[in-house]
């Protein structure tokens, strides 16, 4: 074979031996690649959001209730096209008031901060987020509006309304007002399940609730008990285990208002 042939079969024999050692550390590289590029454990979500105005239960209490969210006003075109193609599903009677400052800027029950512009309202039972018509019985006024707060703590009324709420139904300037309430949907069950607790008050004292507090820690040593402050007044919550109902509906039962000195309020958190 001619040098000149020689020469260029071994440079070419040369480039192969290259290019052969490329390809296996390309093959290799490639087998690493997905390990190498493999995305860090992402960070567990962030805990439901709480409610400021609320003091922190103990560590042993029962669990956060999550927020319950609300369309923006309130209600929705198709919350309104629901009500105008359904039949309520429960209705009650009762005595309407509405309520505003010094809520404004604080966190409603439900989590979101409380606008007395939206369409919502104040129950102590039905679940969050669930759908209502209220009607004023005396100038037959109604609107649909959603549950988003806990209330009215007074006896003998069913229902507190944000402004627009009252406007709406006429009981804005009259303050307080009969009502029918008519649920036409709800996210959850309203006669089963739910989590429940009792609330008690209004004390003028914060001594007349720790007083309250102690008592009910001895007598419901399983259950969560904390006081916190209101308007110009101070409440006491016990949550039982579990924020079962049964055990909240006894509790309420067996609170009389010359024990506390105050009305026990069956409530659902939820």
């Amino acid at each position: 074979m001619p040098s000149g042939i020689r020469q260029h079969a071994g440079r070419l024999a040369a480039w192969a031996v290259v290019a052969v050692a490329l390809l296996v550390a390309s093959g290799c590289g490639h087998q690493r690649n997905p390990i190498a590029q493999l995305p860090a454990p992402q960070a567990a979500p962030p805990p439901p959001e709480t409610n400021p105005q609320e003091p922190t239960p103990p560590a042993t209490s029962s669990a956060r209730i999550p927020n319950s969210p609300v369309p923006p006003g309130g209600v929705s075109d198709e919350d309104l096209d629901f009500i105008n193609t359904h039949q309520p599903i429960q209705s009650e009677e009762g005595l309407a008031t509405w309520y505003s400052s010094p809520y404004k800027g604080r966190r409603a029950a439900n989590g979101e901060i409380f606008n007395d512009r939206a369409l919502t309202a104040a129950h102590r039972t039905l679940p969050m987020g669930t759908l209502i018509v209220v009607t004023n019985l005396k100038s037959g006024e109604s609107s649909a509006m959603r549950i988003a707060d806990r209330g009215p703590f007074v006896e003998g009324r069913i229902i507190d309304l944000t402004v627009a709420s009252a406007k709406a139904t006429g009981i804005y300037r009259m303050g307080s007002a009969r009502v029918r309430l008519d649920v036409f949907r709800s996210p959850k069950p309203i006669g089963t399940g739910g989590r429940w607790c009792v609330q008690i008050g209004a004390f003028h004292s914060e001594r007349q609730a720790m007083k309250l507090k102690a008592l009910l820690l001895r007598k419901y040593p399983t259950s969560s008990v904390i006081e916190f402050s209101g308007q110009e007044s101070y409440w006491v919550r016990i949550r039982p285990q579990g924020d079962n109902r049964e055990q909240a509906e006894f509790i309420a039962s067996h609170l009389r208002p010359g024990d506390a000195e105050a009305e026990a309020f069956l409530t659902r958190l939820d």
